[in-house]
């Protein structure tokens, strides 16, 4: 009988959806504004603001998908449809240098025989651009659905101007069946290792069977090794992601690839449909297979599953399972990386994307917990309770573990035997602090590349999280504090890097030029890492940006360099105080004029004040008549504090006073606006319009005051109607009660009507009278 087990994997969906109902009411509040950008830059405000640079356009159609950057050497290798570019940084004026490498005409038009569109899908598409040394890169292509690989040599111009230009080396062209895939929109990753490719592709035209593959590049003998073929257990429908090399011990020996992807989740069928579960799968680098067994297939491939998700009430998770991309910050431990992780998740209740940091001990500790274990078709996944073979399952041939062992043809048949069934971990890997450091829920945009750059400062380093999103835009946001619970997440940009919205492909930086590269179907465009001067003129500005890049070098916002020795230097993103960092918090801040407005009794009165910056809160103070110290505008009944200024409905005359606006952000506060305001009776008014009434002859009696600003809240609040769009309505409206009230109005109008002249005579229409109709 099936055994009945319930895991750790299974989730309730009530409280899940209860667990994003709260996360969408909090993003409705006020904390949500750590969300809000502090610079939102439209395309022409990029072009403005001269930091950005297009280096190639999208003519043609040529899909740029895939980059290789040399800093020591300055130049940038971008892979298109049919072409390969070479561009150097430092010489932005010079044409690229490009190969032409088309697929064969034969096999273009097979491609469009199988259906395939003939722009999009039949041709060469470049996929994969490694380094295999100083003067080639290995370049494959889709071969339009015919995968083929080759050398590029780079020639002497990459290294100084006027040398040979770059060139396809004719006779290294092979087949690049399991090494690229055959469709230009698949995702996929490889890695160039010591002239040996890891990959993860599909292996046929249809893209029904994919595997990772490890293959020679050179013409050697074409052994090859791989995952094992229709056995779901090992990959079921994978979309691969990225691959590292990642050592484990200062043997080399030990060293292991480690493999990011997303797969179709057996064990999530015992409870639930269908799932997507993102995996992190290992193999030991020196792994040749097994003797007997498991021949030209993986004997150590290991694989567990990420898990990203926020915590809920009862023990529930919303999980984010559809992982996007991968990140890889190095540290000073080789061994010890941070693993960053985009994911994203979407059904017809909500849609948001999350970025997860794990650390490699998390990772490890996976991989050597307990194994899932499944006994038929009919019995659910459990905990392996059984025997395990030695050497550990996993573990690499090397002399740290046993000196006996010189390759995996040497394990034994128990442990081959184990290898074969026994892939999935039972323990996941959690990231750190056991929840995203970065959530959006409940936007239009949906995250699909990231880039992570880490910036070292006088008071510590900080990580700058770069992320494409669907619609052509960049998000740059920093990170303080540790990646647990106390970090802190700080929304400097939101960038559109294209004129019209188009989904970001591919992104790689240069943290040694502070520059980042962008590819997106309408081109590929250089950005500069930061544009500090955009965060305004004064001190108090630069410190509230907490923009690591930045610093205030009391001139102006500047880029900050860890290595010059500057005067006067305000730059720490975690405090960010500028009365302790600025000399002067008043400097560039000039004396907030009190303006004097006067509002009508019963009446409404609207006091604008427009913040600085979408990140600061507004505050408003009131000193009234009788009393001597400021008071905080609450809002009620009549009091509605808007992001364009302070409503006040029903003016009442205790209302009368002086109205302060101030900015606050975190502990500082500055002025921006003083209003005084006078409030004059309605018996005033009343009296007034009634002698107005009188001496204009009027036979209509005192309107009743009506309150003009009524609708003000909605009109104001809905998108793209601004307070001059408003009061232009209101001014409409006015004319048309003075053209119903006023009879001068309407005689005028008639007035009008009569001087018109008729140029042509309506034939129906008799003549007029005294001329005699023929």
């Amino acid at each position: 009988m099936p055994a009945l087990v319930f895991s750790r994997w299974h989730l309730s969906t009530a409280p899940a959806l209860l667990t994003w109902i709260l996360l969408l009411s909090i993003g409705n509040g006020s904390a949500w504004k750590r969300g809000v950008p502090r610079l939102r830059l439209s395309y022409k405000d990029l072009l403005r603001s001269n930091s950005s640079r297009l280096l190639l356009g999208s003519g043609d159609g040529l899909a740029f998908q895939s980059f290789l950057v040399d800093e020591t050497r300055a130049w940038l290798m971008v892979g298109a449809k049919n072409h390969i570019f070479l561009l150097h940084l430092d010489r932005p004026n010079e044409e690229p240098q490009k190969v032409f490498w088309p697929a064969r005409k034969e096999q273009v038009e097979r491609c469009r025989l199988a259906g395939k569109n003939a722009e999009t899908e039949c041709a060469n598409f470049i996929r994969l651009l490694q380094p295999f040394n100083r003067s080639h890169v290995f370049a494959c292509g889709t071969g339009s659905y015919q995968p083929i690989c080759a050398f590029v040599q780079l020639g002497a111009r990459a290294q100084e101007p006027g040398g040979s230009p770059m060139q396809l080396v004719a006779n290294s062209v092979e087949s690049g069946r399991g090494k690229c895939p055959f469709s230009p929109h698949e995702p996929f990753t490889g890695l160039l290792i010591d002239g040996e490719l890891y990959s993860g592709t599909s292996s046929d035209f249809m893209g029904s069977s994919a595997a990772f593959f490890r293959t020679r590049v050179h013409k050697a003998a074409q052994n090859y090794i791989r995952t094992e073929q229709n056995q779901d257990h090992w990959l079921n429908e994978p979309v691969f992601i990225s691959a590292y090399v990642i050592p484990d011990t200062h043997n080399a020996h030990d060293d292991k690839v480690y493999v990011f992807l997303r797969e179709t989740a057996l064990e999530a069928g015992q409870w639930e449909r269908r799932r997507i579960h993102a995996r992190v799968a290992r193999i030991c680098k020196n792994d040749v297979g097994g003797k007997r067994s498991l021949i030209n297939r993986w004997s150590t491939f290991l694989k567990a599953r990420l898990v990203c998700s926020i915590p809920g009430p009862k023990a529930s998770e919303t999980h984010f399972d559809q992982l996007e991309d991968v990140f890889l910050l190095r540290t000073r431990d080789p061994q010890s990386p941070l693993v960053f992780g985009l994911f994203t998740v979407s059904s017809g209740i909500f849609s948001g994307s999350a970025v997860c940091v794990y650390s490699m001990a998390a990772v490890r500790a996976a991989f050597s917990g307990p194994f899932a274990h499944k006994e038929g078709a009919d019995y659910r996944w459990v905990e392996y309770k059984g025997r395990i073979p030695y050497p550990r399952p996993g573990t690499c041939p090397s002399e740290t573990y046993d000196p006996l062992l010189h390759s995996t043809k040497d394990f034994p048949d128990d442990l081959i035997s184990f290898m074969r069934n026994h892939q999935l971990m039972w323990g996941p890997v959690y990231p750190l602090g056991r929840k995203p450091i970065l959530v959006r829920a409940n936007v239009s945009y949906r995250l699909r590349q990231l880039l992570v750059d880490r910036v070292e400062t006088e008071s510590g380093h900080y990580d700058v999280l770069f992320l494409g999103t669907d619609e052509g835009k960049v998000l740059k946001v920093g990170l303080t504090g540790r990646r647990g619970q106390d970090s802190e997440e700080i929304s400097l940009e939101e960038i559109s890097v294209s004129k019209v919205p188009s989904p970001i492909l591919d992104m790689q930086f240069s943290p040694k030029r502070q520059e980042l590269f962008v590819s997106s179907t309408h081109g590929l465009v250089q950005l500069s890492l930061y544009r500090c001067e955009l965060y305004g003129k004064d001190c108090t500005d630069c410190c509230l940006a907490r923009d690591p890049y930045c610093t205030w070098d009391s001139k102006g916002c500047s880029p900050y360099r860890l290595t010059e020795k500057r005067r006067a230097r305000c730059q720490d993103a975690l405090k960010a105080d500028p009365v302790s960092q600025c000399q002067d918090t008043t400097a560039g801040v000039t004396a907030a004029e009190e303006k004097l407005v006067f509002g009508v009794e019963n009446n409404s009165t609207f006091l604008e004040c427009l913040a600085r910056s979408p990140q600061t809160a507004i505050r408003w103070l009131v000193l009234r008549s009788r009393e001597a110290v400021l008071d905080e505008v609450r809002t009620g009944d009549r009091f509605s504090i808007l992001e364009q200024g302070l409503l006040i409905r029903q003016l009442a005359r205790e209302d009368a006073g002086v109205y302060q606006c101030q900015a606050v952000e975190r502990s500082f506060s500055r002025p921006l606006t003083h209003y005084r305001l006078r409030v004059i009776g309605h018996e005033a008014m009343g009296a007034k319009r009634s002698k107005g009434a009188e001496e204009g002859g009027s036979h209509l009696s005192a309107m009743p005051m009506q309150l003009q600003y009524k609708g003000y809240p909605r009109t104001l609040g809905a998108p793209g109607t601004s307070l001059d769009e408003y009061c232009n309505a209101l001014r409409h409206q006015e004319r048309q009660r003075l053209k119903a009230w006023n009879p001068k109005w309407q005689q005028h109008s008639l007035e009008s009507k009569k001087g018109r002249v008729r140029r042509h005579p309506d034939p129906l229409k008799p003549a007029r009278a005294g001329l005699r109709l023929v």
